[in-house]
């Protein structure tokens, strides 16, 4: 009887979400990001802002890399909060601020680079030359494993021919599991209108992702990248170009090594731990070798970017030379552009996050806010992570659940990706994720509102977050045409709780907001 009074009280409940909003027209929102630290930004955000509200938005989610680094903000910063809270109640629109930078995060790493999500080097081999301990493992390239038709190769270099549909040369290595492996290689360009990558690949799991950064035009520039074997002992290195070769590319003098303590990360999740190869001894820091140190970790350029590669930090000792030591140690992965993720089980990032909420919550005062958890491509490699024995998905449903706290009583929306079984929330190989991501979604409470930007599996999203209670509102735009918008409208009809649309665009292109606001209102 229960079980039935349960389940009529579902259906009643769910036609009322669904009658609730029968003939009202839907939420409107605009994606804006922006540097509020720039006076002039508001004239513009005042300037675009106007615009939409004369089309009919009443929403605007409002993103500022600076909502990571509060602390680090002077009077003035805040002054312009105040600001932007004036333009947009005079026109009468909701600001919707984001936070909680999980998964894109080097902005709030700037505050501490060493809470990045680390992967493990175990037991690495040192050996003591005057003074100070060096890596003892040594690899090189050896002969080529084969190369394309449209690559020429003379010694250590190779020449890529325009007009092909793929241009790559590969290496097959033997590798030792665990271990950070660096490449160098040198890359001129003319006219170059494809882009140049290094794949390190084992199995079905890509270990290096970063993008090599170079210009159409270029003489030769030194590119390095740095990559984990994981727990492979056989690596496939790929160089080359996976799409049609437009304009002219070179490589030459490519190189790999074993290498130690590269953007060696310092934190109680993620240990470095030095110790005697013949007793076992755990050595102690500070007393048996100075202190370890990194001083360009997450701060080249400036303060959350992290570089592949530089001179590594150094084991000093008075142990005699010839000692041979095992040095386990973490370091983060580094995504396409730059992207670093921070490690959401180590209390000192929760603590960050709890921090950023409550003063978020007291300059902005909104009844909703936006959490960041998006594309999060690195997790549960760390100390920190491993030792809770959870998967990936319910790690990050725990923080979710957290963070949702931390907002309360005001609501919480999120990005829809990270907890959708058709986008990102799988069971992988997902990026350098250690485990499934599936189930994250159960960290989701009903009243957090799902911004569904997976057009590629739009009907099935949609579906999977009506069934679960979730209302939903549609990102759609993306500097494409509205195509792709039409398409979301159809299958908007599909289901119940789809409260509205947000015009979103990365590029800042704010051209087809009024036809994109007429669109979803017809």
């Amino acid at each position: 009887m229960r079980s039935a009074y349960t389940f009529l009280s579902c259906v009643l409940l769910a036609l009322f979400v669904s009658q609730v909003r029968a003939g009202e027209k839907p939420e409107l929102w605009l994606y804006y990001p922006t540097n509020l630290l720039v006076d002039q930004n508001l004239d513009k955000a005042k300037e675009i802002w106007g615009r939409a509200a004369a089309a009919g938005y009443d929403h605007v989610l409002i993103a500022d890399s600076k909502f990571s680094r509060l602390p680090s903000m002077d009077k003035r910063y805040f002054q312009n909060c105040d600001k932007a809270k004036k333009i947009a109640e005079g026109l009468k629109l909701q600001l919707v601020p984001a936070l909680f930078s999980v998964g894109y995060s080097n902005d709030i790493l700037s505050q501490d680079p060493n809470l990045a999500e680390g992967l493990p080097v175990k037991d690495q081999l040192f050996i003591v030359k005057n003074g100070t301990a060096e890596p003892a493992g040594s690899i090189h390239f050896g002969k080529m494993a084969f190369h394309d038709d449209s690559v020429s190769v003379d010694g250590n270099t190779a020449t890529v021919h325009a007009g092909k549909s793929s241009a790559r040369f590969t290496f097959k290595l033997p590798v030792t599991p665990f271990r950070c492996y660096h490449i160098s290689v040198k890359i001129k360009t003319a006219d170059l209108h494809s882009r140049p990558e290094i794949k390190a690949l084992a199995g079905e799991r890509g270990l290096q992702w970063q993008n090599l950064q170079v210009k159409p035009t270029q003489d030769w520039t030194q590119c390095d990248v740095v990559f984990n074997s994981l727990d492979n002992a056989e690596v496939n290195v790929y160089f080359g170009i996976w799409d049609e070769v437009r304009g002219s590319l070179q490589w030459k003098d490519w190189s790999i090594e074993e290498v130690g303590l590269v953007n060696v990360l310092r934190r109680p999740g993620a240990p470095c731990i030095v110790k005697e190869e013949s007793t076992g001894k755990v050595l102690k820091e500070g007393t048996d070798f100075e202190p370890i140190v990194d001083p360009r970790l997450g701060n080249n350029p400036f303060a959350g970017e992290y570089d592949s590669y530089h001179t590594p930090a150094a084991i000093h000792t008075k142990l005699p030379d010839g000692t041979k030591l095992l040095v386990s140690w973490y370091h983060p992965a580094i995504v396409y552009d730059g992207q670093v993720s921070a490690c959401i089980s180590e209390p000192k990032f929760q603590q960050l996050l709890a921090d950023q909420a409550r003063r978020m919550k007291e300059i902005w005062g909104a009844p909703l806010y936006m959490m960041s958890h998006d594309e999060f491509r690195t997790c549960n490699f760390d100390e920190a992570c491993e030792s809770k024995k959870q998967t990936p998905g319910e790690l990050l449903a725990a923080n979710v659940r957290e963070c949702t706290k931390l907002l309360r009583p005001q609501k919480a929306a999120v990005w829809n990706d990270m907890f959708d079984p058709y986008h990102n929330a799988v069971k992988g190989p997902y990026y350098l994720v250690n485990g499934p991501y599936t189930n994250s979604w159960e960290g989701l409470d009903k009243d957090v509102l799902v911004v569904n930007w997976n057009h590629g599996k739009r009907d099935q999203s949609l579906k999977f977050f009506a069934d679960r209670g979730n209302r939903q509102l549609i990102a759609g735009y993306y500097d494409n045409d509205l195509s792709e918008f039409s398409q979301w409208l159809a299958s908007a009809k599909k289901v119940n709780g789809v409260v509205g649309y947000m015009y979103t665009t990365w590029r800042g292109d704010y051209s087809a907001i009024e036809k994109f606001a007429k669109m979803a209102r017809e």
